[in-house]
C-alpha cells in the first residue's frame, strides 16, 4: 500500500494566521503555487487560502489585502490526510470534498502537500483519466 507520505511534496510552507493576504500572494508567487496552508500561532493547521480566495473574497469584495489577515479566510475544519493513510484514502477524500490538494499531517504537524498531480504521477497510467474525473466531478 502506497501512503500519502511516500508521494507527497514535502516542505510545505504556511502563511501565518496573523499575516496579511498581500504577504500570502507574494509567497504564492515566489513559490509558484496557487494555495497555501494557514498555520496558527500554535503551529496547527487552521485552513487553506487560494489565489482565487484572495481575488474573489478580498479584491472583488473591495477589501485591502494589506489589511486582511490570512486567518480570516480559514473557514471550518481543514480537509487533511494522514501521512500514513493510503493513496486510495487520499483519492476518496479529494473526491468527497472536491479538492485537488490535501495538507499531509503527521500527528498535528504539517509535513507536506499531496496534490492531484502527485497522485496522478504515482497512479497506474491506464487509470489517470478516471482519477481526474473522480476528483474534478
Amino acid at each position: 500500500m502506497t501512503t500519502a507520505r511516500e508521494i507527497m511534496t514535502g516542505g510545505a510552507e504556511c502563511i501565518g494566521e496573523n499575516e496579511t493576504l498581500e504577504l500570502a500572494a507574494r509567497k504564492m508567487k515566489d513559490l509558484d503555487v496557487g494555495s497555501l496552508p494557514i498555520c496558527g500561532e500554535d503551529n496547527r493547521l487552521k485552513g487553506m487560502v487560494t489565489d482565487r480566495d484572495i481575488v474573489i473574497k478580498v479584491l472583488a469584495g473591495g477589501r485591502d489585502p494589506r489589511e486582511v489577515k490570512a486567518g480570516e479566510l480559514g473557514e471550518g475544519k481543514p480537509v487533511t490526510i494522514g501521512a500514513d493513510d493510503s493513496v486510495e484514502e487520499a483519492i476518496k477524500t479529494m473526491q468527497s470534498h472536491q479538492v485537488r490538494r490535501l495538507p499531509v499531517i503527521d500527528g498535528h504537524e504539517l509535513i507536506g502537500m499531496l496534490s492531484q498531480a502527485d497522485v496522478a504521477r504515482n497512479y497506474p497510467e491506464d487509470r489517470v483519466g478516471e482519477l481526474v474525473e473522480f476528483i474534478s466531478y
